[in-house]
C-alpha cells in the first residue's frame, strides 16, 4: 500500500519525504521559524506554502515593526532582526526592505535544508482517532490539482487563517465576543474616536437624501451597543511599500476596475477637514531603508478596507481570492485617485505623485504585495483563553512560552450611520487602542486544542485568544517566537510519546531559556533595570514607565548635585568573551518628530548626557568607560568586546562628571562563538 501511495505523488512530491517528523503548514514568518526549530532540533519536516513566497506579511510590506516592547522578542525572532540589523550594517533593525526579509527567511530554510513545498494548500486532513495521520495537499499553480498527502506525526497550523485547523474539526470562533463572556470592557461593538471621521460627514449618494442610497462602503447595519458581540473581523489592508527614489520607482497608473466613486468618503471627509500633508494624516507612512515606506491605514478614510473581509475567515479558497483581489483593486485606486482626481486638494496630489512602486520589491507580482494583512481571521478556543485580563496583568499564567507586549489593538470593523442631535453621519466601529501594560506571558495551553480534540496539532498563530487579547498579541515577532515554542513542544511530544496537551511544559520553557538559537551557545546575560536581585541604586532614581523603554520601566537620573548610581550584577558562573551593550531608551515627550520606528522622540531625548561613566568590572579589573546617550536613541550602544571571569563582575552606570540626563534601562553581553 506504501508503494502504492508513493506511485501516486505527482511528481513534484516524487523527491520530497511522504513520512514526515513535523509537517508545518504556512510559510508566514511564524511557519519559517517552526520549520527551522523543529530541524535544528533534529527532526525531519516539510513546510507548505500556499503560495511563492515566504515570511507572509514580514516580507509582504511590513517593514515597520510592531514591537510593543522588544524584552518580549526572544530567540529566533530576535535572531531575525539581528539578521535583518547585520543586512544594514548594524546590531538589530527593526525596519527593513521586504526584499531583505524574504532573503532572510529564505536563509533559514536553506541553512538548515528544509523542504519547502511552494503552490500547495490544505485540501483536507486524514484522521486516525483524535491525531491527525495526513495531510491532503492541492496545487494551486499553474491551476489546482491534487497535491498529494503528507504524513506526519505532528502538524503545526503557521497560517494566518487556521484553515489546518479547521479541516481537523479543532473549536475555533469568528469575530468578537460579548464582553459579558470572558469578564471585558474592549470587546465587542466599540464606538471611539480614533481613526474616525469628523462629525458631518453625510452618507448618502445626494447629501441629505436617504433615498439616493449609501455611498461605497458604509453598511446598512444598525449601531448595536457598545460592548456587544458579533461576526464582524477587524479590517485588512496591504501594508504598503511605495518609494520617492526616481531611479527606482515605478509611477502608479489608474488600476483596471477603477471607480472614482469608491472614494467619494474621503473627498467628504477632506471637506470637514482638509489635512496640511498626506503623510500621518491620510495615511501612517514610516520610512523604510533605501527610500521605501511602510503606509498604514490613518485617519476615518485610508487604505483599511472596512467591512470587505467579512466572508473571509471561512470562505472557499475562490472566494478568498476574489477578496484579495478586491483589496488590491481598492488599494491601487486610492493611491490613484489621491494622485490624479481634481477634486483632490493640489498638495496632496502633488505629494501623492511623489512615491511610487518600488522596481527592486515584489518583481513576480507586478511590483505589488503578494501578501494581504489578515489582522485575524479564525481564533482556536482551546482549555485556555487569552483575555484582557491576561494583557492588563490581572491575571497571569505559570506556563508561558513566550511573550506579547503590544497594545490592544483592534482596527475599525463597520462603517456605517450614526444619529447626532438629530443629523445622520457616517461613523467608523470598532477601533480600540488600549495599552500601558507591560509584556505578559503567553500560556502554552493556548497554542494547543482542547483536551479530547486533536492530539498532535499546534496553533501559533490562530491561537485560543479573544478578540481583544488577540490584538495585542498578533504581532508577526509573537508569532514567531510562539512558533519556536511549538516546534519545540511538538519535537518533545514525539520524543516523549505524549499528546501536545500532556507535554512537560516547565522542560520546554527551560529549553526555550538555556537554548535559545537552538545551536547550543551559551545563552546571552541580559539584566533589565527592574531585575531586583541584580540591580543595585545609589541615589533618588526616578523610575518612568512610559516611552520606549525595555522592558517595564527605566531608570532616570535628572540633572543633581548628589553622586547616582545603577549597578548591574552579573552572573559569577559565566566566564568567556561578551560584546557588550546598554540599551538606550527615547523619552517620549517635548516634541520632535517620529523616528524611524514611529517612536516619537524630542527635546528629553536631547537633554540626556553625552559623557556618562560606565564602569565594568569584568571580574579582574574595573575599565571605565564614556557613554553617549544622545546617539542610538531607541537602540542598543555597543561598548566593545570584554572578557569576563570569575569574581564579582558588575556594569555600573553613574552620573559622576554629567550635567545631563543618566537613563539605566537594560544590559546585554553577547557571548562570541
Amino acid at each position: 500500500m506504501r508503494t502504492l501511495f508513493l506511485f501516486l505523488l505527482p511528481f513534484s512530491l516524487l523527491a520530497q519525504p511522504a513520512q514526515v517528523d513535523v509537517c508545518v503548514y504556512g510559510g508566514t514568518s511564524a511557519g519559517v521559524m517552526a520549520a527551522y526549530a523543529a530541524k535544528k532540533a533534529g527532526k525531519s519536516v516539510v513546510l507548505i506554502e500556499p503560495g511563492r513566497h515566504l515570511g507572509g506579511l514580514s516580507s509582504g510590506g511590513l517593514g515597520a515593526t510592531d514591537i510593543g516592547n522588544k524584552f518580549a522578542i526572544t530567540g529566533l525572532a530576535r535572531d531575525f532582526y539581528r539578521r535583518i540589523g547585520r543586512h544594514y550594517g548594524k546590531f538589530e533593525q527593526w525596519t527593513f526592505e521586504p526584499h531583505v526579509a524574504e532573503q532572510i527567511f529564505n536563509q533559514y530554510v536553506t541553512e538548515a535544508n528544509i523542504t519547502v513545498l511552494y503552490n500547495h494548500r490544505a485540501a483536507g486532513v486524514e484522521k486516525k482517532g483524535n491525531r491527525i495521520v495526513g495531510l491532503f495537499l492541492q496545487k494551486t499553480s499553474p491551476k489546482p490539482d491534487n497535491g498529494g498527502l503528507i504524513r506526519a506525526k505532528q502538524f503545526i497550523d503557521c497560517s494566518y487563517e487556521g484553515d489546518l485547523m479547521a479541516q481537523a474539526d479543532v473549536a475555533f470562533t469568528v469575530g468578537r465576543e460579548a464582553n459579558s463572556q470572558y469578564g471585558e470592557t474592549w470587546n465587542g461593538v466599540q464606538l471611539l474616536d480614533k481613526h474616525q471621521f469628523p462629525d458631518g460627514v453625510d452618507p448618502y449618494v445626494v447629501p441629505g437624501k436617504p433615498e439616493s442610497g449609501l455611498l461605497y462602503g458604509i453598511s446598512s447595519a444598525k449601531l448595536q451597543p457598545n460592548g456587544t458581540g458579533d461576526a464582524s473581523v477587524q479590517a485588512y489592508n496591504y501594508r504598503m511599500c511605495l518609494t520617492d527614489n526616481p531611479a527606482n520607482r515605478i509611477p502608479i497608473t489608474r488600476p483596471a476596475g477603477y471607480d472614482s466613486t469608491k472614494y467619494t468618503l474621503l473627498l467628504r471627509q477632506i471637506q470637514k477637514h482638509e489635512p496640511k500633508e498626506l503623510t500621518w494624516n491620510l495615511m501612517h507612512f514610516v520610512i523604510m531603508p533605501n527610500r521605501k515606506t511602510d503606509i498604514n491605514n490613518c485617519g476615518g478614510f485610508s487604505t483599511d478596507m472596512i467591512g470587505a473581509n467579512f466572508d473571509y475567515p471561512n470562505a472557499s479558497y475562490e472566494r478568498r481570492t476574489e477578496i484579495i483581489r478586491d483589496h488590491e483593486e481598492y488599494t491601487k485606486g486610492l493611491f490613484y485617485f489621491i494622485g490624479h482626481d481634481p477634486r483632490v486638494p493640489k498638495h496632496l496630489r502633488d505629494e501623492m505623485l511623489n512615491w511610487g512602486y518600488p522596481k527592486d520589491e515584489y518583481t513576480d507580482n507586478g511590483n505589488f504585495s503578494h501578501q494581504l494583512y489578515i489582522r485575524e481571521a479564525r481564533r482556536m478556543v482551546g482549555d485556555y483563553v487569552m483575555t484582557q485580563a491576561n494583557c492588563e496583568g490581572k491575571t497571569t499564567v505559570t506556563d508561558g512560552v513566550g511573550m506579547a507586549a503590544y497594545t490592544m489593538d483592534s482596527h475599525n470593523c463597520q462603517r456605517l450611520i450614526v444619529e447626532k442631535d438629530g443629523q445622520a453621519m457616517v461613523k467608523n466601529e470598532g477601533d480600540v487602542q488600549v495599552g500601558g501594560f507591560p509584556p505578559y506571558p503567553v500560556s502554552y495551553r493556548a497554542l494547543v486544542p482542547k483536551r479530547g480534540s486533536i492530539q498532535n496539532l499546534l496553533v501559533p498563530v490562530c491561537l485560543s485568544a479573544t478578540h481583544i487579547a488577540y490584538g495585542s498579541i498578533r504581532m508577526e515577532p509573537v508569532f514567531m517566537v510562539l512558533a519556536q515554542s511549538s516546534a519545540l513542544a511538538a519535537c518533545q511530544a514525539i520524543d516523549e510519546n505524549k499528546a501536545v496537551q500532556d507535554i512537560d511544559v516547565k522542560k520546554l520553557q527551560n529549553q526555550l531559556a538555556q537554548n535559545p538559537l537552538l545551536n547550543g551557545a551559551k545563552p546571552e546575560i541580559l539584566i533589565d533595570n527592574d531585575d531586583a536581585q541584580r540591580v543595585v541604586r545609589q541615589g533618588n532614581w526616578l523610575r518612568e514607565t512610559n516611552g520606549g523603554k525595555y522592558g517595564t520601566s527605566m531608570l532616570v537620573a535628572e540633572p543633581a548635585k548628589e553622586p547616582m548610581s545603577v549597578r548591574f550584577l552579573l552572573p559569577d558562573n559565566r566566564p568567556g568573551r561578551y560584546i557588550v551593550y546598554v540599551y538606550n531608551p527615547n523619552r517620549v515627550g517635548g516634541g520632535g518628530n517620529p523616528d524611524e520606528h514611529g517612536s516619537q522622540t524630542g527635546t528629553r531625548d536631547r537633554d540626556k548626557a553625552n559623557n556618562i561613566t560606565v564602569r565594568l568590572n569584568t571580574g579582574k579589573a574595573v575599565q571605565k568607560i564614556t557613554l553617549d546617550q544622545q546617539q542610538h536613541t531607541g537602540d542598543w550602544i555597543n561598548l566593545g568586546e570584554h572578557t569576563l571571569t570569575t569574581g564579582k563582575p558588575y556594569l555600573e552606570l553613574s552620573n559622576e562628571g554629567t550635567s545631563g540626563v543618566v537613563v539605566a534601562d537594560a544590559v546585554l553581553f553577547v557571548p562570541l562563538r
